[in-house]
């Protein structure tokens, strides 16, 4: 299923020569190959992750969805919303072979892909590489063989940009599509909740709120100094978003430069045990990321800010990358043991993994530069 909505004109998107930008995300991605691959799991609550007291769902079915199950949680909580929820246990290896078929499907339709994550990438299709003819169709043939070649379904969203391509991705999900013409793009993004733009959580939500901003409509209504004072480096981005202009292209090359996690605590943290076990959790999201990025890093950097707002990083770097969970965890380990005892409260803590090297079967499409236009594209 696909639609477009229909607003009011707006001159701004006429100024520039228009992209046609898909975004293709996953449907539940590491839900739905358990699913795949477990008949027995199908039409059930899943949650892919450990189940252990400080466990943490990496993913969640839609009929787990439905209980407020969500990625990121703790296994705890998720148990607690929903009784039945079976756990399953990541099998990363798989996710990644998999997504090497999406990718390969992705290949062909043109040579500007940028992957995100494991279930998530943009493309570029303005150059109408196999002769469509319309970017919509694209989309749609793309989820097409995504569904015969490996049996799961994808969301898409087509729009002049990458902004809106990933916002539309989201509209009819699962398993659908949705397109934000140029002429639509001003008023489809003042409707749209102020949560939804990119890098706003629930914290920047709230500050929002507080400042009377509800809508795209309503951080349109802000000067960019205001946005300045109140979201400093973020301002520029929502300045522009929010009248529905995004100009950053679609980048093959990008290079992750890191991939990790932190928590402040509400109340400092003192002893061993409790940073230990702080640890433990951060361990758990910072690994489930990695694994879902396809990356393998040799610099592990962990971050602890005391009570007195004072800052230390500790890093260690590897001869090889760091591929598995246990070492990922030993080393972890290892560094915050050189900063115990802690002279002061701990306010926050925090992993990351740098030092990035190509994989083994290396995730990256292989891409070349698209031949020249041979057939229009049309939205």
């Amino acid at each position: 299923m696909f639609r477009s909505g229909r607003f009011q004109s707006s001159p701004a998107w006429e100024q520039t020569l228009l992209r046609k930008i898909v975004h293709i995300d996953m449907d539940a991605f590491f839900a739905s190959v358990e699913q795949r691959d477990n008949p027995a799991l199908r039409g059930q609550p899943v949650a892919v992750g450990g189940s252990a007291e400080r466990g943490v769902v990496a993913a969640a079915s839609y009929e787990a969805r439905q209980f407020g199950v969500r990625s990121a949680m703790p296994s705890v909580s998720a148990k607690r919303r929903c009784p039945q929820l079976i756990f399953v246990k990541p099998r990363f290896d798989v996710y990644k072979a998999v997504s090497r078929q999406i990718r390969a499907i992705f290949a062909r339709y043109s040579g500007l892909v940028e992957p995100l994550s494991l279930d998530e990438a943009y493309l570029d299709v303005t150059e109408d590489r196999l002769g469509i003819g319309s970017a919509i169709r694209v989309a749609a043939s793309i989820r097409r063989d995504i569904l015969a070649e490996t049996g799961l379904t994808a969301s898409a969203g087509i729009s002049y940009n990458k902004f809106l391509a990933k916002v539309a991705s989201d509209q009819n999900k699962p398993n659908g599509q949705f397109v934000v013409l140029p002429e639509d793009g001003a008023a489809f993004v003042a409707a749209l909740p102020a949560r939804r733009f990119y890098g706003v959580g629930p914290r920047t939500a709230e500050r929002m709120a507080q400042l009377g901003i509800h809508t795209g409509a309503d951080l349109r209504a802000q000067s960019l100094g205001f946005l300045q004072q109140h979201f400093g480096k973020s301002a520029l981005y929502l300045y522009h978003a929010s009248r529905g202009e995004d100009d950053r292209p679609v980048r093959p090359d990008r290079v992750r430069k890191s991939v990790g996690g932190e928590r402040t605590y509400a109340r400092d943290l003192q002893s061993s045990a409790e940073l230990h076990a702080a640890l433990d959790e951060i361990i758990d999201i910072v690994w489930q990321r990695v694994a879902q990025q396809g990356v393998q890093g040799r610099t592990l950097t962990l971050k602890m800010k005391y009570a007195d707002f004072r800052q230390v990083t500790r890093a260690r770097s590897l001869p090889a990358p760091i591929l598995e969970r246990q070492q990922f965890d030993e080393v972890a380990r290892s560094i915050l043991g050189c900063l115990l005892p802690v002279p002061l409260g701990v306010r926050l803590l925090g992993l990351s993994l740098s030092g990035f090297e190509p994989p083994s079967g290396s995730l990256a499409p292989r891409v070349a530069e698209p031949a020249p236009a041979q057939y229009p594209l049309q939205f």
